[in-house]
């Protein structure tokens, strides 16, 4: 078993700065579980952590049934792929490839054989016997995972390894690499800030913020159901759309429009109380006539994303705009009057400090 634990982990520097704050995670065994947050959140401090790379102040780790906090990542038989790949330039790919066993004093034959195994398998052969520097970036990305797949270790821990690919190659490496971790089966963690990465990897993600979890749970969960405002914000492609208003009969008033209370939030919400309505902008509409239960405004951007439109929306009477995206075939000029509708099942409700309120 290589499930990890942390239990009340805190990494904490000079001055009193946390970069990793009472952190309490399960991955479970043969998970693709992704840390996700914006930079400097303690995302690659907890990646680190684990690995061994940085002493924790306090707390503990366990890897399966294994106590690692305090042994050196040499022991924790785990291997890390970085965000600039760290091959040795001298070396052919091939002993690049091999290097952890080499350290782990096996024969050069064997050495040699299992780098033909497992460079072959990731579509290396051939390159052997290269330098790195005579490699393109998604060459080199694919020799690095080759290296951590030779080590044969109970665990992988990636830090933001795409990021350095090209828009193209980066698509072409996320599915590759989901294909590999799901072959191998080996508990892995991986680092990143673009949450489409996160939401098209992971099996579970852990939202971070200052060095605190802010939610953990399925791309499905945290994408639909955000625990709170700052989640709804950092999550998705575009962000949710966050409203200031008040309850009022059983509506949320916004500006000069009142829309339905979500259903999640039906019976939670006082009268008058202050709250923040939320909805992505996928799960809104667009009408060119007035319509109940909408929100008044006109058209101030249009981008055209290809398969779809995003439209900004300056609504009447309130100094907020909101987005919806919708069919390519729909594209009203700037300045028409929109009512943009919502269903109460795919809206939220937050309170006063950003939380969710309800289910």
């Amino acid at each position: 078993m290589a499930s990890i634990t942390t239990n009340s982990l805190v990494k904490e520097y000079p001055g009193g700065v946390r970069g990793v704050d009472e952190m309490d995670v399960t991955i479970n065994d043969g998970e693709f579980f992704a840390l996700l947050g914006p930079s400097g959140c303690g995302k690659t401090t907890l990646l680190r952590t684990i690995a061994g790379l940085e002493k924790s102040t306090s707390g503990s780790i366990r890897i399966g049934d294994r106590e690692v906090t305090n042994l050196e990542p040499g022991q924790r038989r785990v291997a890390m792929v970085f965000q600039d790949y760290a091959l040795f330039p001298h070396m052919s790919i091939a002993d690049n490839i091999s290097y952890p066993l080499k350290i782990q004093k096996v024969s050069k034959q064997e050495r040699r054989t299992s780098a033909e195994d497992v460079g072959g398998k990731l579509s290396l052969q051939g390159l052997l016997e290269r330098r790195p520097g005579q490699l393109s970036g998604g060459q080199q990305q694919r020799v690095a995972l080759a290296r951590a797949v030779s080590s044969r270790p109970d665990v992988f821990l990636f830090d933001e390894p795409l990021s350095n690919l090209d828009a193209r190659l980066r698509l072409e490496a996320r599915t590759f690499l989901k294909k590999l971790q799901l072959d191998l089966g080996v508990t892995t963690v991986f680092v990143t800030h673009d949450q489409a990465e996160a939401l098209a990897l992971a099996d579970r993600i852990a939202v971070m913020r200052s060095g605190k979890l802010q939610q953990l749970g399925t791309p499905r969960e945290v994408f639909q159901r955000p625990a709170n405002t700052f989640v709804a914000s950092f999550v998705g492609s575009t962000p949710m759309n966050l409203l200031e208003g008040t309850v009022r009969d059983g509506q949320v008033q916004i500006g000069n429009s009142a829309v339905p209370l979500p259903q999640s939030a039906a019976g939670l919400a006082g009268e008058g109380q202050t709250v923040t309505w939320g909805a992505r902008p996928e799960y809104l509409d667009v009408a060119t006539s007035t319509k109940a239960g909408s929100l008044a405004g006109s058209v101030t951007v249009s981008e055209n994303l290809g398969a779809a439109v995003l439209l900004t929306v300056q609504l009447d009477g309130h100094d907020q705009d909101v987005q919806v995206v919708v069919g390519e075939d729909f594209e009203p000029a700037i300045g028409t009057s929109v009512w943009v509708t919502s269903e109460p099942r795919r809206t939220l409700l937050f309170d006063s400090e950003g939380l969710r309120i309800g289910d």
